[in-house]
């Protein structure tokens, strides 16, 4: 069912679903949650599409917006857009919506790990509390759609949280991101991170995972 809905979409025998990332952690991520048979996921990569939307909205919702309506612009197809972060209750939720840039524009995982850990330096774990956030969104990639003010079509959006807390030092190599310093909810302090987990065991509570469970009927039904 999914696979002829989307194929009348995009008006190919092999229907494609763009997913508006440069990630290849995200994107083999949602391959594995979304488990579309049928249906190609490709990212802008795949594709060779140039340039990156400027995401400068102050929420995941606002930024997974301009980024499914970026892809479907330069692509002519669906899009399914992912914005992620942390919100730490220490920082008053942040870092946010700059979770990818907390230390710097261009840092590493390991950068944004060090700067964290050395912001919330002494703080017990009951002050070490967080989430992870993950908001998803389809925007409509028919031709001739258009929304208000000529604006994309936004189809569906989800959203998907993980609470936990954040270790005192980086533990695991698994996953990417935060999730070295990230202990899940269920885990005693000092016990495992998510860096520790194995996929198939963060598949299951991830925000990622949660968001994108909310969103396959959407993909189902798309028209």
């Amino acid at each position: 069912m999914a696979s002829r809905s989307v194929a009348s979409a995009v008006g190919a025998v092999r229907p494609r679903l763009i997913i508006a990332t440069r990630s290849e952690h995200k994107l083999r991520e949602l391959r594995e949650l979304l488990q579309l048979d049928g249906i190609d996921l490709v990212s802008l990569d795949d594709l060779g599409t140039e340039g990156d939307p400027v995401e400068d909205a102050e929420t995941f919702e606002g930024n997974a917006a301009i980024k499914a309506r970026f892809a479907v612009r330069a692509t002519g197809l669906p899009s399914l857009a992912d914005d992620s972060g942390l919100e730490v209750d220490a920082l008053g939720g942040g870092p946010g919506v700059r979770t990818r840039r907390y230390a710097a524009e261009n840092a590493t995982d390991a950068d944004n790990n060090a700067k964290l850990l050395a912001a919330l330096d002494g703080l017990p774990p009951d002050r070490r509390g967080a989430r992870y956030v993950c908001v998803l969104v389809l925007a409509d990639g028919r031709p001739n759609a258009s929304g208000p003010r000529g604006a994309v079509p936004i189809l569906a959006e989800t959203r998907g949280t993980c609470r936990g807390r954040i270790a005192t030092e980086a533990r695991g190599s698994g996953g990417f991101g935060y999730d070295p310093i990230f202990e899940p909810a269920g885990e005693p302090p000092g016990g495992r991170t998510l860096g520790l987990w194995s996929a198939a065991e963060k598949n299951r509570i991830s925000h990622r995972a949660r968001a994108a469970r909310r969103m396959v009927p959407h993909l189902v039904d798309l028209p």
